[in-house]
């Protein structure tokens, strides 16, 4: 079998797992942030609740948490799910699961802001919320861009997990292909495939990283 003739085949793959790292990176960035919010609320419980929930997400395998996403529904509540809701279990599972970190990124970031920074933006008139969104967030944004940029390659490649749930993803789809040719080509075809796009991710966020050069 041809490398093109390889690379066709596994073309679905490929767009399950992009489709899986572009809307996890949508809905996860800005939910990290409210749960960042929530982290460092001033109400004990919000507060309680939400570090709770990072400790669950950060100290369970994405694998555990994909999988009681998938079959959560049918031992907890005796819903049925068909085939389809497969996907969306992975999504809300990789989205869930990533905004947790990002949340404690973010959390990171803002705490370590100076309060002169604060304090200077009320003298200059700005209220709370214009001072964070216009002054503090690109600065914290600054800050963060390696943290938040060694997430995102690690969702590149934590995409494979997919499979725990059967999702025709990348990986899945490759090893299929392994076990019915009886070669390794599609496994270098799907390291290459990670690999590039790892690359692409890497450079993306170094140009935006120079771009925000500004805020050093």
């Amino acid at each position: 079998m041809t490398v093109g003739m390889i690379v066709s085949q596994l073309a679905g793959g490929m767009l399950v797992s992009i489709q899986i790292f572009v809307v996890t990176l949508i809905f996860s960035l800005p939910l990290g942030m409210v749960v960042a919010f929530g982290r460092m609320s001033g109400n004990p419980v919000i507060r309680g609740g939400v570090k709770a929930y990072i400790s669950v997400m950060r100290g369970t395998p994405l694998m555990l948490q994909l999988m009681v996403v998938y079959f959560g529904p049918f031992f907890l509540f005796g819903v049925r799910v068909g085939n389809g809701y497969r996907l969306w279990a992975a999504l809300i599972g990789f989205v869930i699961n990533y905004a947790a970190y990002f949340a404690e990124i973010y959390r990171g970031g803002i705490q370590s802001m100076p309060a002169g920074q604060y304090e200077a933006a009320q003298l200059l008139g700005y209220g709370k919320g214009q001072a964070f969104f216009k002054i503090i967030l690109p600065q914290v944004a600054k800050r963060i861009l390696p943290s938040v940029t060694n997430e995102v390659i690690t969702l590149v490649k934590d995409t494979s997990l997919a499979f725990t749930i059967s999702v025709a993803e990348m990986f899945t789809t490759a090893k299929a292909l392994a076990s019915s040719q009886a070669s390794m080509m599609p496994f270098v075809a799907a390291g290459l495939f990670y690999y590039i796009f790892n690359l692409v991710v890497a450079m993306a966020m170094e140009y935006a990283e120079k771009k925000m050069s500004y805020y050093q």
